[in-house]
């Protein structure tokens, strides 16, 4: 097999996605036969050498796992790992079997949404799902109290300048109801209904 970069390796042995992989190179948690790596651009046989995450073992699965799942409100959208700080909640994780713990969401809905959220074990389809350059739109839909003026809508459509830097331009829109096949948990449904499509996940 060819070498491949590190990052890319632990993503398609369904450590984390392979950005989170990069975090976990630069934190000094892998070893590549007994060394510490922490260069990012590293690259390895994975079938020749040995990896370990937190000295344990790595491996490439066999066939990759793909689960569509619908999170309900209240549900921490990602891993879990930030549960302590949200009062212990449970995350979506725990909606599924044991045997398929070993998956993590390609990107992720926030705590009062619900949706559709995918989960895998295979890094490298939720490296093109997910990073910006590949330009694949997500839609969702918004309630909101009252009608935003034009320049409000303008500005989401432009760009909104964020702690963690400027948003890419939306597609935003003024709906008159939800399309028909869209069904919700029991809430509110009282407001304005705006369609968001985003390429980022700012």
């Amino acid at each position: 097999m060819a070498e491949e970069r590190l990052q890319k390796v632990l993503a398609a042995a369904g450590v984390a996605s392979r950005r989170a992989c990069e975090e976990i190179i630069t934190e000094g948690r892998v070893k590549v036969n007994g060394v510490i790596v922490t260069e990012l651009g590293t690259k390895v046989d994975p079938q020749v050498a040995q990896i370990t995450l937190d000295d344990k073992p790595i491996s490439l699965p066999e066939r990759h796992i793909y689960v569509k799942l619908h999170k309900p409100r209240g549900i921490l959208g990602d891993s879990g790992h930030e549960e302590e700080s949200v009062g212990g909640r449970d995350s979506i994780l725990d909606l599924l079997p044991e045997d398929m713990q070993r998956v993590f969401p390609v990107g992720r809905l926030d705590l009062h949404s619900e949706g559709l959220v995918l989960l895998t074990d295979d890094g490298d389809l939720a490296h093109k799902l997910t990073h910006p350059r590949f330009h694949h739109s997500k839609t969702y839909f918004v309630l909101i109290e009252q009608r935003p003026t034009e320049n409000a809508l303008q500005t989401l459509r432009k760009g909104v300048d964020l702690p963690e830097g400027r948003t890419a331009p939306a597609l935003v829109r003024l709906i008159e109801q939800l399309p028909p096949e869209l069904r919700l948990s029991p809430g509110l449904t009282e407001g304005v209904w705006l369609e968001f499509t985003l390429y980022e996940g700012k």
